[in-house]
C-alpha cells in the first residue's frame, strides 16, 4: 500500500496537537509545507475543561466560557482571598476550542485533517505511520501518544495521578458569585490524601464543581460522586440542583524523562512530551508556549524539542512530587503554605516558570525546609546508588 507523503505529521488532535497546527498555520514559513493531522476522533464532543491564566487579551478570549481576576483558597487552617491582577484566570471548554481550531485549520489549504487511528509508527529515512484506514509518511512526526515505557514502574521516577470528576450543575436559585472562583478547597478530603474541590461559577446559578485528587491510585466513580454530593450539601449548602454534564479525567504527574523518546524524526508532544506541569497538572498554556518554541526551532534549523524543559523547574517539580508520593497527607498543608505566604502574582509567575532564581527562593521559604532537604538527599543517594 502506498503512503501519502507530508512534510510534518501531528498525531493527536488535542490541545498540544491543535495548538502546534495553529502555530504552523500562522507562520508563513510553513505555508508551502504539507501538514497532516491524525486523530481517531473528529473532536466534536466536550471531553474536558482547560483553565489557564494570562495578562491582557489572549488568542482565545472570543471562546472562553468565563474569566476571573479574584479567587479564594480554603483549607481547614486558613482562608484567603487572592487578587490575581494583572492576571486573569480563564476557563475554556474543549468543544469550543476544537470548533475554533477546526475552523481555522479549514482555511489552510496545506493542512489535511484525517480521522484515523494510528497503530504503528516506523522510522527509517522518513517516518511512516500506519493507521487503521491508511498509511502516511512524513519527514517529521509530532506524536502525542504516551510511550509504553512510561508504564514501567520498575524505575526510580515518581508517578502520581491527578484524577477528578466534575459536575456542571444548575440551581433553581442564586447560589454562586460569578465574580470569583474557588481555586482549592481542602476542607473536605478523601481519607488522608491530597484532595480538594474547586468551583468555577459561570453565573449566579451555574458552575463546574470538581473533586480532584493527587494520589498514586484512582478511586471509584461512586466515591467521587459521594464527595461531590457531600461538598455541595455541607460546604455550599446546596441541596437542589440539576447535573447538566459530567467530566472525568486522569492526568499523569511525573518526573519521568519523556524527552528521551524524541528521535531525529519523531518529537513527543503534549503529555507524552512532558508538557504537563508535573506538580500542578496545568498544560493548556504550555501547549501554546511550547508549540511556538517548536516553530522557532524548526525555522532556526535546530532540534524541534530544544529548550522545551527548564532544568531547575523540573527539579522543583521532582522534589514536590517525591514529597506528595511519600507523604501524601501533607498536600493540604503544603498548598496552604504556598498560597497564604506568597502573592498570587508570584505564585502564577512561578507556575509559568518565569520567575528568577531569587524569586524561586521566596516561594520555597514558605515550605518546611527540612522536609525538602531530606527529600533532596534521598534523591541524591538514590541516583548515586542506582
Amino acid at each position: 500500500m502506498s503512503s501519502t507523503a507530508f512534510d510534518f505529521a501531528i498525531v493527536g488532535a488535542g490541545a498540544a496537537g491543535l495548538q502546534l497546527a495553529l502555530a504552523m498555520k500562522d507562520d508563513a514559513y510553513f505555508h508551502n509545507r504539507r501538514i497532516l493531522i491524525l486523530d481517531k476522533s473528529f473532536k466534536n464532543l466536550n471531553d474536558k475543561t482547560w483553565c489557564f491564566w494570562e495578562t491582557g487579551p489572549g488568542r482565545y478570549d472570543s471562546i472562553i466560557t468565563h474569566s476571573w481576576d479574584m479567587a479564594d483558597f480554603m483549607s481547614k487552617q486558613k482562608e484567603v482571598r487572592l487578587n490575581l491582577s494583572p492576571y486573569r484566570y480563564k476557563m475554556l471548554r474543549s468543544l469550543d476550542f476544537y470548533a475554533y481550531a477546526r475552523k481555522q485549520i479549514e482555511l489552510a489549504p496545506n493542512i489535511t485533517w484525517v480521522q484515523d487511528e494510528v497503530v504503528l509508527i516506523r522510522e527509517n529515512s522518513y517516518v511512516e505511520i500506519q493507521g487503521t484506514l491508511g498509511s502516511y509518511r512524513a519527514t517529521h512526526i509530532f506524536d502525542s501518544r504516551i510511550p509504553a515505557e512510561f508504564g514501567n514502574k520498575g524505575d526510580s521516577y515518581t508517578r502520581l495521578l491527578q484524577h477528578f470528576r466534575g459536575w456542571y450543575i444548575q440551581t433553581d436559585a442564586d447560589a454562586f458569585d460569578a465574580s470569583k472562583f474557588l481555586m482549592m478547597d481542602f476542607r473536605l478530603q478523601w481519607n488522608d490524601t491530597t484532595s480538594f474541590t474547586y468551583v468555577l461559577p459561570t453565573s449566579a446559578r451555574t458552575a463546574l464543581v470538581e473533586f480532584t485528587l493527587f494520589t498514586p491510585m484512582l478511586i471509584g466513580h461512586d466515591d467521587y460522586d459521594q464527595m461531590l454530593r457531600q461538598y455541595l450539601s455541607e460546604m455550599l449548602k446546596i441541596e437542589t440542583y440539576v447535573i447538566n454534564e459530567v467530566e472525568t479525567g486522569v492526568i499523569p504527574m511525573s518526573d519521568y524523562p519523556f524527552y528521551k523518546h524524541n528521535t531525529n524524526g519523531i518529537t513527543k508532544i503534549g503529555t507524552a512530551g512532558g508538557w504537563v506541569k508535573p506538580s500542578s497538572g496545568y498544560s493548556f498554556k504550555n501547549s501554546d508556549r511550547f508549540s511556538r518554541k517548536i516553530v522557532k526551532n524548526i525555522k532556526d534549523g535546530v532540534r524541534p524539542s530544544a529548550g522545551i524543559a527548564i532544568g531547575r523547574f523540573r527539579k522543583y517539580d521532582s522534589l514536590f512530587l517525591d514529597v506528595l508520593m511519600n507523604r501524601n497527607e501533607l498536600g493540604a498543608s503544603l498548598f496552604t503554605a504556598m498560597y497564604t505566604q506568597n502573592s498570587p502574582e508570584r505564585i502564577l509567575k512561578f507556575l509559568d516558570e518565569e520567575t528568577t532564581w531569587l524569586e524561586d527562593q521566596s516561594i520555597m521559604r514558605a515550605f518546611d525546609q527540612s522536609l525538602f532537604i531530606r527529600t533532596l538527599f534521598k534523591q541524591f543517594r538514590r541516583s548515586v546508588l542506582g
